[in-house]
């Protein structure tokens, strides 16, 4: 009896090792942000001292980041991800030996933080560039999608939940602990990656698809010669400037940014005590009903074949799936603001499953650690920008109007982008689906 669409990726060995280790990394991490809170408050930090732990994360992974990338083009990527997470094993062993002892200081913190950011500079743009080494093509858009439905369910819901608990019934040294057991065992089960993943990016096959497509699909050379930092940042830049459906997606991403994560992050809370009299229990299971849309939607995307107009369907569901924050201001139910919520991360996460996958068929190999790192920096860049624009704008503008214009804008420059890019056009001129006419087993060929 053939899998479930969504479970296919599980047939195959290297992916079951490699989610399984991700699954309790990112458990951990959410773990990781409750302890490290009332770590904190443990050893008599404030907002301040919280402020600057979490800065401190937020810097090293915005300023290795595109290194990550990098890195993730030239090192081997099974030997790049297995040596992050024992970094960050040692990270957090050592917090949690310091805190059982009772030495830790807030700049064991800080430093600690730092070094975990750097550490996801690294991982991610690794760990999106081997799932095309280890699975075929038609594989992609469902392990994207159980990625998805694991980050907010464990990331944002379960880690935090069982840090909660082992806080509030033991210690924050205690959960500090539990985070330590968790890159453990993510790092024995890494271990398990099979050896032939240890082939650098660039190394004899690799400029080759599996699913035939190689480079040939958006013109790029198939394996150009390593040079310096610069020049392969300068290839990576040049090849997305040059690749419409790339650039103007990553533009729409940048604007969205701008305009969307300030009100959420700072101004929600405001609409939530205002608007419908609620406290912080009501603000936080409204984010919870974001998060749970977002599993939703990821593991429905992961289930269903790639859509034959892919490109339209993501811009189209990432511009829609912002409309109705255009209303938040104006919200006075619960229930409206919570269903807005939910269509929010639900389209979010459709377009974010089929973004990754098309990084993955559609960019070339050893451009693909480069261009996802490109993606990740320039989101991560302008989160702060948003965030510190979002306090200012509200003392001047009511909150309405600032949510009716970022739930606007980005519609309108999805329209933008799709148009621009002539995107309609080149989702028929490069189509994904080809393997659906194919026998099952077998690999499509140019």
């Amino acid at each position: 009896m053939p899998l479930p669409r969504a479970l296919r990726p599980f047939s195959h060995r290297e992916y079951r090792v490699l989610i399984g280790a991700l699954a309790i990394s990112i458990f951990g991490s959410g773990m990781w942000a409750v302890a490290m809170v009332y770590q904190v408050i443990h050893i008599g930090g404030g907002p301040l001292e919280l402020s600057l732990v979490a800065a401190a994360g937020s810097v090293g992974l915005v300023a290795f980041v595109l290194a990550g990338g990098i890195a993730a083009d030239r090192v081997p990527q099974r030997l790049l991800i297995i040596a992050v997470e024992g970094i960050n094993l040692a990270v957090i062993a050592t917090v949690s030996g310091l805190a059982m002892a009772g030495w830790l200081q807030l700049w064991h913190l800080v430093a600690g933080a730092f070094v975990l950011g750097v550490g996801a500079a690294f991982f991610f743009p690794a760990y999106s560039a081997i799932l095309p080494r280890i699975l075929p093509p038609e594989d992609l858009l469902a392990a994207n999608g159980m990625e998805g439905t694991l980050r907010p369910t464990l990331q944002q819901a379960a880690g935090p939940a069982v840090a909660g608990v082992v806080v509030a019934a033991l210690s924050p040294s205690h959960a500090v602990t539990g985070v330590a057991v968790c890159h453990l065992l993510a790092f024995i089960i890494l271990n398990f990656l099979g050896q032939h993943a240890l082939e650098a990016p660039g190394g004899r096959g690799h400029g080759a698809r599996r699913d035939g497509s190689g480079d040939a699909a958006d013109g790029a050379p198939t394996a150009p010669a390593k040079t310096s930092f610069f020049a392969d940042l300068r290839e990576g830049v040049t090849y997305t400037v040059r690749t419409p459906w790339l650039l103007w997606t990553l533009l729409w991403a940048c604007i969205s940014v701008l305009f969307l994560i300030g009100p959420i992050e700072v101004l929600l809370p405001f609409v939530t005590r205002d608007q419908l009299g609620g406290d912080s229990r009501m603000f936080g299971f409204l984010l919870a009903v974001m998060g749970v849309g977002s599993a939703v939607a990821s593991l429905v995307t992961a289930s269903v074949p790639l859509p034959r107009r892919y490109l339209t369907v993501m811009m189209v569901c990432w511009g829609a799936g912002t409309l109705p924050l255009a209303a938040v201001g104006l919200m006075d139910s619960f229930w409206l603001l919570a269903l807005a919520l939910f269509i929010f991360g639900a389209t979010g996460s459709v377009g974010m499953v089929i973004w990754g996958t098309l990084l993955q068929r559609r960019v070339p190999p050893h451009l693909l650690g480069r261009v996802s790192s490109l993606d990740f920096f320039v989101s991560l860049a302008l989160m702060p920008v948003s965030m510190a624009l979002a306090g200012p704008a509200a003392a001047v503008l009511p909150i309405w109007l600032i949510f009716l214009v970022a739930g606007g804008v980005c519609p309108v420059m999805a329209v933008v982008a799709l148009l621009a890019a002539r995107m309609s056009v080149d989702e028929i001129a490069h189509p994904l689906d080809r393997q659906g006419t194919l026998p099952a087993g077998a690999e499509a060929t140019t």
